[in-house]
């Protein structure tokens, strides 16, 4: 039963994605990509809840934490492409569909995969009573929210200020990690496959392959080498930034 509804809410997810990867295709754009990205995500934890909840109280906070965490993820980033007029990730992917399909795809995975937990404990008839398993993951939720939150307002005042012009950040958050918005994202996913992993029960637990695929993607793909990459392109003959790259942790703050 559970793998039909996720099968009819994987069939929405890619659906979405495919109908927009046409249409940033034909108009060459990848200005909408994060925000559909982060629409996904609000909408298919939003119709998990409408369709397949209980109505516990574990089911809507699990769903408010993702759907607060999409909405200002997906505005942020949304602004920023606007501001900046391109996202250079795309550069020469919009111009090749078939290499853009890929991009689109694997956005698909990216939010079927991250939300299988929160999904299957909305879906789950059976809940028991909360338990320090799901404050625990909801506390570290918290942290990684707060901690993406304040790294993304700290690099955007960076970087609206014309004197760090040419400039990379080593102040605030930035300053005890390279990547600190990413250490916020992995941990707040971890605290989602925590609180949810309070009701499963045998081949659930298998779920925790989600956060490892969330930070696989994160630390090994998308996210980190490629601005690690960009960096030293950039300020990599720089005293100050390799000094910067030696004494600051990729990811975890000290690690």
């Amino acid at each position: 039963m559970a793998f039909m509804k996720l099968l009819f809410l994987s069939v929405i997810d890619f659906g979405i994605q495919w109908i927009l990867w046409g249409l940033a295709s034909w108009l060459k754009t990848e200005k909408f990509y994060d925000l559909a990205g982060s629409s996904t995500f609000a909408l298919i934890a939003f119709l998990a809840y409408k369709k397949y909840s209980t109505g516990h109280i574990r089911t809507k906070i699990q769903t408010t934490a993702i759907l607060l965490w999409a909405v200002r993820l997906g505005f942020y980033l949304f602004s920023r492409v606007l501001k900046e007029g391109h996202d250079r990730r795309f550069k020469d992917a919009k111009e090749d569909p078939s290499v853009f399909f890929v991009y689109w795809t694997l956005q698909g995975v990216w939010v079927i995969v991250t939300l299988l937990p929160s999904l299957l404990v909305v879906m789950q008839r059976r809940q028991p009573s909360l338990s320090a398993l799901d404050w625990l993951g909801w506390l570290m939720w918290l942290v990684g929210f707060v901690t993406e939150v304040v790294a993304d307002y700290q690099k955007s005042q960076f970087r609206s200020n014309p004197a760090n012009a040419g400039k990379f950040i080593n102040t605030g958050l930035w300053s005890i990690s390279r990547h600190p918005n990413y250490f916020g994202e992995i941990l707040l996913w971890c605290g989602l496959f925590t609180s949810a992993s309070s009701t499963f029960t045998n081949w659930e637990y298998l779920t925790i392959l989600s956060p490892m695929f969330l930070t696989y993607l994160i630390t090994q793909m998308s996210g980190v080498p490629p601005l690690e990459k960009y960096g030293l392109q950039k300020w990599g003959l720089l005293p100050e930034y390799r000094a910067y790259l030696k004494n600051t942790p990729v990811l975890v703050p000290y690690l």
